[in-house]
């Protein structure tokens, strides 16, 4: 039923006269134009580099160049002791690899004056949370997509394993095919794939403490449809499908993310293919000893611009990043293979 009558098409328009023309009052000043104070929010893509890696390291990066030299442990050498025996005298030398902040990102934006004047919010700080979000986001993605295949061997591939030697996490062009549960022929259940690649770090003899897992969000979700639904399975007083928290699973610190590296068609990383097939995904496993980030803003700062009235409004992020221990970082390669 029609609340307000429907006007039929030789009616009248109800404000103005027969035959005139619709004075446009909004373009004429009379009636204002209003600009809602709340802005829609914008929501942005989860990163895990804080948490994954660590920052020993970072000291004091002055700007795009400098370069951290990082002394690894030795190992000490066990003797075999015999009665009126000679001891025998080890060494231990240490290696050194160095941790280079060769990239650089920036942002760069101008605010005109006008603008600056007639807007009721504060652009610049808009756009300064913005350009953080933004910088973390595209960092991520970027040491993501490079630590793949840098996992030692032993961690990765179809014959994982450094004792056993029978682990299979999927190698591209045969990826494993996970699913949440009731796994068919060819497939695994995504449980399975967490179970594998804490076994390849079990047997690197990796500490079970400061374990984490990055995982793509659909695997996450297969794993709230896995067997971990169930309270008294997962160890927590209520279904992970009522809190949405994934925790821990197997030692491992569970972290979702819509970052790692996937294979689509003509994907590079740093100018090179990325080696992925389509549909095809990573899953990294490891400690927080394997990566290790150096970051920071060198430049923040306002100027005014030259080129027009405007202020400008730009910073740098100088960073790098290196894989320290392979051995304490593993890998997977899945594709979807079903709920």
């Amino acid at each position: 039923m029609a609340i307000f009558p429907i006007a039929s098409a030789t009616s009248t328009p109800p404000l103005y006269p027969a035959g005139s023309a619709n004075p446009d009052y909004q373009a004429a000043g009379f009636i204002p134009e209003i600009w809602s104070g709340k802005l829609i929010e914008k929501f942005y893509a989860a990163t895990v580099l804080a948490a994954i890696s660590n920052t020993d390291y970072e000291g004091e990066i002055k700007s795009f160049g400098d370069k951290v030299n990082i002394r690894t442990k030795p190992t000490v050498q066990i003797f075999d002791y015999a009665i009126d025996g000679d001891l025998s005298v080890d060494r231990p030398v240490g290696g050194m690899t160095t941790l280079q902040i060769d990239k650089g990102k920036y942002f760069q934006t101008i605010l005109d004056d006008i603008i600056e004047v007639q807007s009721d919010i504060n652009q610049l700080n808009m756009w300064s949370d913005d350009a953080a979000e933004q910088m973390k986001i595209t960092i991520d993605r970027l040491v993501l997509q490079s630590i793949l295949g840098q996992a030692q061997a032993a961690n990765r591939g179809t014959s994982a394993g450094r004792i056993s030697g029978n682990i299979n996490l999927g190698v591209t062009g045969t990826p494993l095919g996970t699913v949440g549960r009731n796994p068919g022929v060819g497939q695994v259940e995504i449980l399975d794939v967490i179970l594998r690649l804490g076994q390849a770090l079990d047997e690197q003899n990796i500490p079970e403490q400061g374990r984490w897992i990055i995982m793509p969000t659909w695997a996450a979700a297969q794993i709230k449809r896995s067997e971990l639904r169930q309270v008294y399975l997962s160890g927590d007083n209520v279904t992970m499908l009522r809190n949405g928290r994934l925790g821990s699973i197997d030692r491992f610190t569970i972290y979702a993310s819509n970052l790692l590296p996937s294979g689509t068609a003509g994907s590079q990383i740093l100018g090179q293919p990325l080696a992925l097939a389509a549909g095809e995904f990573a899953i990294y496993a490891g400690h927080s000893h394997a990566l290790t980030f150096a970051s920071q803003f060198t430049k923040v700062e306002t100027l005014r611009s030259e080129r027009t009235f405007g202020t400008l409004f730009r910073g740098l992020q100088v960073f790098g990043f290196n894989v320290l221990d392979g051995i304490a970082l593993a890998q997977a390669i899945v594709t979807q293979a079903g709920a």
